[in-house]
């Protein structure tokens, strides 16, 4: 299983933009699961054996804090476009982890 992490600001807006990717994952064939995490509480959990670390398109004036974190944890990084952070944006965050990092989930 690869495990993901999706940031936000407070941990919970991110639930249902998670459960969306999550499902456009497996739906595709992946075998992945999403966490939400709170920007505060990103440093703590990026250590946790994530393959993936996404950013809230809310708090991409934290991304490059939060990369440096990622970095050192050799997670790779990505801000979430605003279209794939929706109840059915699943779909077209899944195309940009693929597009932007090739088969990092597969």
């Amino acid at each position: 299983m690869k495990k993901v992490l999706l940031a936000c600001a407070g941990g919970m807006s991110s639930a249902i933009a998670a459960k969306s990717l999550q499902d456009a994952a497996q739906a595709a064939g992946k075998d992945v699961e999403v966490h939400e995490a709170s920007s505060q509480a990103f440093e703590d959990e990026i250590t946790k054996d994530y393959v993936l670390a996404l950013v809230a398109p809310q708090i991409r004036h934290r991304f490059d804090h939060l990369k440096e974190l990622a970095d050192q944890n050799n997670v790779p990084i990505l801000l979430v476009a605003p279209k794939g952070y929706t109840p059915i944006g699943g779909k077209f965050l899944l195309k940009q982890i693929t597009d932007e990092l090739g088969d990092i989930l597969d």
